[in-house]
């Protein structure tokens, strides 16, 4: 006898990207296997991700910060969709996202459906309120029926959550390689023959630009001057933007940019300077399109990349521009890391296989749900 298939529900917060990106990815997953799915986060998220356009049902619901009262809304609403819906599968990308589905889905009413939580990034602590996000990392992980976390550091932090369940959940960079007219684009920055550095990610405080801004600073020394190109929008833009023009920084803000592969097919260097990362999708679009790649070895950085990248302390600006610069001057290692990104990649699981995996899982705590004594037959 067939099992029936799986009824996910798909919960997110506001996305300004990769968790956007992987969601949509998994819907067209679902879509392809024959599975309805339906998506539930802020409105504004679906024509940004094109949710329904791959198959999904959108449905907007608030998913406000856990520190908010608009939370509590979040949770009714999740509820209502729950019980309406029958959904026996919710899987939340985040915490903020965990937290609505762990308390929506215990709801009276809800029908307790099964609950995943993917764990992507850490939750920074505001100054003089660290307790109440640890708390509630507590509470999601005790909660869900299974954690999915993106990087060892944070599977670990899982497991000292009390988290019952913990699995790896990688996300993927998209697939594309490098793409465009390699003089063009470099004309169009410019360049000359200058060398490019590039850098890409949301202009907040995870990405850590002071430190690389203060690299940037070190290499003007060297000839021909190198220009630091970062690609991105965030609430730092106009802090980076007085510090550039004050001390005459050889740094171009490009502000978002949709076409990271032509801007890496310019670039002689891609450069990630965070705090923490865990996958990410940055490093990943680099090593596959074989850009040499200097990094902070933090969070997951270091399992993602291996000997594909040039690693540096975080929060070491000597330490990044001396690697920076070293990559410019020795072709020997700069072919070296051209040759091992791709190879380093192939070793990654493709979309296909996450979505794959993810949908064997849906259809594992669909049937354990189904189980339970009262659950659905």
């Amino acid at each position: 006898m067939t099992e029936p298939s799986p009824r996910p529900l798909l919960l997110l917060a506001d996305s300004a990207g990769g968790i956007g990106r992987h969601v949509a990815d998994v819907v067209a997953g679902c879509a392809a296997a024959g599975i309805a799915v339906r998506v539930a986060g802020p409105e504004g998220l679906d024509p940004r991700f094109g949710f329904s356009a791959r198959g999904a049902v959108f449905v907007p619901i608030p998913v406000a910060d856990f520190r908010r009262p608009q939370a509590l809304a979040g949770t009714v609403e999740l509820a209502r969709q729950l019980r309406r819906h029958r959904v026996d599968v919710v899987h939340a990308h985040g915490l903020r996202a965990g937290a609505v589905a762990v308390s929506g889905a215990a709801w009276p009413g809800a029908g307790a459906p099964a609950v995943i939580v993917s764990r992507h990034n850490l939750v920074p602590a505001d100054r003089g309120r660290a307790q109440l996000p640890a708390a509630v990392d507590r509470l999601v992980a005790r909660r869900a029926d299974v954690m999915l976390a993106a990087s060892s550091d944070l599977a670990e932090r899982a497991r000292r959550s009390g988290a019952r369940d913990v699995r790896p959940g990688p996300v993927a960079a998209p697939a594309a390689g490098l793409t465009g007219d390699r003089a063009v684009t470099r004309g169009e920055l410019e360049l000359g023959d200058r060398p490019l550095v590039l850098a890409v990610g949301r202009l907040a405080q995870q990405k850590d630009y002071p430190t690389l801004l203060a690299a940037a600073r070190a290499w003007r020394a060297v000839e021909p001057w190198p220009l630091l190109a970062i690609a991105g929008a965030g609430p730092l833009r106009a802090q980076l933007a007085d510090r550039i023009a004050a001390q005459g920084l050889p740094v171009r803000l490009l502000g978002a940019r949709p076409d990271v592969s032509r801007l890496l097919a310019a670039a002689d260097v891609a450069v990630l300077s965070s705090v923490w990362e865990a996958r990410s999708l940055y490093a990943q679009e680099a090593l596959r399109a074989g850009v040499p790649l200097v990094a902070t070895a933090v969070g997951g950085i270091p399992e993602l990349v291996g000997d594909a990248a040039v690693l540096v302390p975080p929060g070491d600006p000597r330490a990044l521009a001396e690697a920076v610069v070293r990559v410019l001057r020795e072709p020997t290692l700069r072919f070296r890391l051209a040759a091992a990104g791709p190879a380093r990649a192939a070793q990654w699981p493709t979309q296909e296989q996450i979505s794959a995996g993810l949908l064997e899982l849906y259809r594992e705590l669909s049937a354990c749900r189904r189980a339970r004594p009262g659950g659905e037959h």
